[in-house]
């Protein structure tokens, strides 16, 4: 494998991640310092020569089953090893080198098959939206209906209610998704939960008890759970890296599309008596209604399909989802070879095994840690509370019913508006940025009001210093170079960060002194070698 990168003494395992390091800075003929990464996320296909490169990639293509396509996987391997100097390939075709400059120069391109399993995906996380504002709704009525509209013990009676979804959600449907991924596939999960989030809520609006409403919202947790894990993966193995952060962003947007969607249910049934919060839990079946009758023809996930051996198939699907053959060919070599890579490091292929490597693989462990850090986040910034109780709240400080359910149909309006720039800059200012930016929002928001909300201020500041902290950058890497950015030892990492980057933040932004940007903690191969050759 690639040089080590620096490993802090708590690692236990040892681990040899695709990281070497590299000179902090270089200078430029004006004396002015170039910034290169401290890290470098390495390629291991620059290990070859070109030729050794193509007669690896026939090689693959010959041994798995893809004879008719071994020139192909040669020249793709090319393009792998070295994907911003296509022009200086001469191995390739001229079509191919046109749709490659193409893909280059559009980053928004792509074919129908791969815009249908992305925005069905994204249809699918307006259940979760949905749902939060029907119940958002129902809340103003279903506690009368049931009988425990007192205070105490009903009060948290409703409380249990609507938080039981994200309790067995976090509980049991996040640690059923790897046999479900396992036995069934991305397609095969999704389907299943998307069954499960299309009865639940229709049982939840048939239910003649709080202790029925209270068991179905139970089952529908796990269904959201399980899908909530699974089909931004999907979603994620089928995007290209250009643009992987921008179509994943679709969920969110769905999101809080599913929370207008709900509003607007909500409104629209408000007249309907006392089967109104019925109607306002029920209509959340739509999405997953929808989810489960298109998830079949989508393709599988290729790399699914090809950590499971079936490479053919693998490939045939990353065909459906790639404009032209070569970048499909360059894609799903480039993911066999880092996965080949990976296997080399792997503990086990069985269930605990993996559920172990969460913990005691140290890059895994921080990818891990991360990833609970923006769930956590999330939670503290206070966002999900309002989806659930905005139109409680609003009855609360005085509106009527009726004013309460157009309050909240507004609140999430703003909601959907605000979502739809980051479609476009979470692929050019990153996520961990934009993350920081909207926390500190939320602390602003928060502080100057009381209460309950000022307690949530706290939170966000809180929440600022943990993805400050743990979250990485990710932007515009690969699913498979991810595995490399997780290999910086925590320790280095804060590092950098307080020591480096931070102040420079500070003298450039606040005290508006002109200065260099500094290095990166780490940077991909291909960056490093344009900047030394500049």
């Amino acid at each position: 494998m690639a040089d080590t990168v620096d490993k802090a003494s708590s690692d236990s395992y040892d681990e040899k991640p695709m990281v070497k390091s590299s000179e902090p800075e270089l200078a430029d003929p004006a004396g002015r310092r170039k910034s290169v990464a401290l890290n470098i996320v390495a390629n291991p296909l620059k290990r070859s020569s070109p030729r050794q490169t193509v007669l690896d990639g026939q090689a693959f293509a010959e041994s798995h089953g893809m004879p008719e396509h071994a020139a192909l996987f040669g020249r793709a391997a090319l393009v792998a090893r070295d994907p911003d100097q296509t022009e200086m390939i001469t191995e390739l075709e001229e079509e191919e080198r046109t749709s490659l400059a193409y893909e280059r120069d559009h980053k928004w391109h792509g074919p129908f098959m791969l815009w249908y399993s992305i925005s069905l995906c994204a249809i699918g996380a307006a259940t979760q939206g949905w749902d939060q504002t029907g119940s958002n709704g129902a809340n103003l009525s279903f506690p009368q209906a049931f009988g425990i509209d007192g205070e105490g013990r009903d009060e948290w009676i409703v409380g249990v209610i609507n938080a039981i979804i994200f309790l067995t959600a976090g509980l049991i449907g996040a640690f059923i998704v790897d046999p479900l991924n396992h036995y069934f596939g991305r397609r095969g999960e999704i389907f299943i939960t998307a069954c499960i989030l299309t009865a639940t809520p229709i049982g939840s609006g048939c239910a003649q008890s709080w202790q029925g409403l209270f068991a179905a919202r139970f089952v529908m947790g796990i269904g959201i759970g399980a899908k909530n894990a699974t089909v931004p993966i999907y979603s994620a193995e089928m995007a290209p890296a250009r643009i992987r952060g921008a179509l994943v962003m679709f969920w969110q947007l769905w999101v809080v599309a599913g929370i207008f969607l709900g509003f607007c249910a909500n409104v629209i049934v408000k007249d309907t008596g006392r089967i109104s919060w019925r109607l306002q839990l029920g209509s959340a079946f739509i999405p997953s209604f929808i989810l489960g009758c298109g998830i079949w023809f989508c393709p599988e996930s290729p790399r699914w399909l090809m950590k499971h051996g079936n490479l053919p198939k693998g490939f045939r699907s990353m065909l459906r989802l790639r404009d032209h053959p070569i970048i499909a060919a360059r894609d799903f070599y480039y993911s066999f070879v880092i996965y080949e890579e990976e296997l080399k490091v792997a503990r086990g292929a069985g269930y605990f095994s993996r559920l172990w490597d969460c913990f005691a693989v140290p890059r895994i462990r921080r990818a891990n840690y991360g990833a609970s850090t923006v769930m956590i986040a999330q939670q503290m910034c206070g966002i999900n509370i309002i989806s659930f109780y905005s139109s409680t709240i609003f009855q609360n400080v005085g509106y009527t019913a009726v004013q309460a359910l157009y309050a909240s149909l507004g609140y999430g309006a703003i909601q959907v508006v605000s979502t739809i720039p980051t479609l476009f800059l979470i692929d050019t200012k990153g996520r961990r940025t934009l993350t920081l930016i909207t926390l500190l929002s939320h602390f602003r928001d928060h502080l100057i009001t009381a209460m309950l909300v000022g307690f949530y201020a706290g939170l966000n500041l809180i929440a600022w210093f943990m993805i400050f902290c743990f979250v990485r950058e990710t932007k515009q890497l690969t699913l498979e170079e991810l595995d490399q950015v997780f290999s910086v030892p925590t320790a280095k990492y804060i590092n950098h960060e307080l020591t480096v980057w931070l102040p420079w933040f500070i003298k450039r932004y606040i005290f508006r002194q002109n200065l260099p940007k500094p290095p990166q903690i780490i940077e991909k191969e291909e960056r490093v070698e344009k900047i030394v050759g500049e």
